[in-house]
């Protein structure tokens, strides 16, 4: 065990949840505070966390509704991904100066029990990569193409919210497997052209015009064999009529509806998943996680030679978190969406 040496912090900034969004977030429903550390017990480490993640899927967790993960609670701080540097330890298996992933982020230190982290490799890849390419985002690719839409060689791969953080590497994870052709939708030109540097091989604005007139125009008389569903809506729905029979989708999220207050009128071609005998089955990262070691085994291969790349997009600051958070649901990311601390 071993505790440094310097002054510790005895408190640290937080952003807590102040009031409940009702359709998109505001910097009003977040207010940043100050916390009191708990001292630390056995088994216990203190963190100065470096990056912190904000995701889509924190939206649904601050509506108060039951739901996979426990909403987030009223004036206290919220939680997720983050890396950062061990600066205490009452734990026999980490000594200050390591590295670890955990799951406090919204605050600059954290009180994390050891067990609870996952610990970063010196020399791999910067640390803020732990929680993009080589953390759950990547897993979160990886798991949903090959073990739940269940990627054969020679698919046609379409992604939708191609240039975010997930779909960026399910569309390089397709074409280093094997697709026969991946297509990926994004909001802005600059990211089509994006997606097409990154390797795939049609890309489209789906702000361009309807999306099921795009998909079909890049697809060709092929059509598609996999959808990976970031998105929902109009995407799922132009899928739907472009997969092949046997066609699967992987439904990962459903982004375009998280700030509606109305119920979502698509899909309403459904029963075409009768007729082409479709597989569409959501999925949870943290259910995939038996698939951790071999993806983290292929990812570090692919990022070592050049295969996959992968974007960040980098916000200083925790006061600015909740921005952060707010313009990722308007889609102002390329790839990853870090706020630095």
């Amino acid at each position: 065990m071993s505790t440094a040496t310097t002054v510790l912090p005895t408190e640290t900034r937080e952003i807590q949840l102040s009031s409940r969004p009702v359709g998109r977030p505001t910097s009003e429903n977040f207010r940043l505070a100050a916390s009191v550390l708990p001292d630390l017990q056995d088994g216990q480490i203190l963190v100065r966390n470096q990056f912190m993640s904000v995701d889509p899927y924190m939206r649904g967790r601050m509506n108060d509704v039951k739901s996979y993960s426990a909403p987030f609670r009223l004036d206290a701080a919220l939680d997720g991904g983050a890396v950062g540097e061990v600066i205490a330890s009452r734990s026999d298996a980490h000594r200050v100066g390591d590295v670890v992933v955990h799951q406090l982020g919204w605050r600059e230190h954290a009180v994390v029990d050891a067990a609870a982290t996952t610990p970063v490799p010196s020399g791999l890849a910067p640390t803020s990569a732990f929680l993009g390419a080589l953390g759950m985002t990547g897993l979160t690719a990886y798991a949903g193409l090959l073990k739940v839409a269940e990627f054969k060689e020679g698919d046609v791969v379409f992604v939708s919210g191609a240039a975010g953080a997930v779909g960026s590497m399910v569309g390089q994870i397709a074409k280093a497997s094997g697709a026969s052709k991946v297509i990926g939708s994004a909001g802005s030109a600059d990211k089509v052209a994006r997606l097409l540097e990154l390797g795939f091989d049609a890309a489209f604005n789906y702000n361009d015009g309807p999306v099921l007139e795009q998909l079909r125009e890049a697809a060709g008389e092929r059509g598609i064999d996999v959808y990976f569903d970031n998105v929902g809506g109009e995407h799922l729905e132009a899928a739907l009529a472009t997969l092949t029979v046997g066609g699967r989708v992987a439904m990962c999220g459903a982004i375009a509806q998280y700030n509606s207050t109305e119920p979502p009128v698509a899909p309403r071609n459904l029963a075409l998943a009768i007729g082409k005998q479709l597989t569409l089955r959501g999925f949870l990262v943290g259910g995939q996680r038996q698939h951790a070691a071999e993806f983290a085994g292929k990812m570090a291969g692919w990022l070592a030679d050049g295969t996959i790349r992968y974007d960040e997009t980098i916000v200083d600051g925790l006061e600015n978190a909740p921005q952060a958070f707010i313009d990722l649901l308007d889609g102002a990311n390329t790839g990853k969406m870090l706020v630095r601390l």
